[in-house]
């Protein structure tokens, strides 16, 4: 049981780093150190996405499924709701260069209206 908990665990944290790689950019506008921590994140997003690598939380959710018995994803409000979200069906190496292209221009975008939205003499410290 410890097992499949902590596999639930890093498939939580694994849609959170998602979530922070794509939409993390958006924290840049009220934290101005943020790209520091968001920025290294989009790089390894896009890097796993245009290489086809495997994110090592993948191998480490997969292990501890393994380890609590399990063989497939079945069952549960976990595997039946966010496993789709993150190993999404059909997922190939086209889709996979579109994902990237995605991530790439969604922080593009961000970070863009964030440099050019006021000087940096006008920006206030962070909180």
């Amino acid at each position: 049981m410890h097992f499949r908990l902590a596999a639930d665990a890093v498939l939580l944290l694994h849609l959170a780093f998602i979530g922070f790689a794509v939409f993390g950019g958006l924290l840049a506008l009220r934290w101005r150190r943020m790209p520091l921590l968001h920025l290294p994140a989009v790089a390894w997003a896009v890097y796993v996405e245009l290489t086809g690598s495997l994110c090592p939380l993948t191998a480490i959710e997969n292990s501890f499924r393994l380890g609590a018995g399990q063989s497939g994803y079945a069952g549960g409000f976990v595997e039946h709701y966010l496993f789709p979200l993150v190993y999404p069906p059909g997922l190939t190496r086209e889709v996979q260069w579109i994902l990237a292209a995605g991530v790439a221009g969604i922080n593009i975008a961000v970070y863009s209206w964030l440099a050019f939205r006021r000087p940096s003499s006008a920006r206030k410290p962070d909180a």
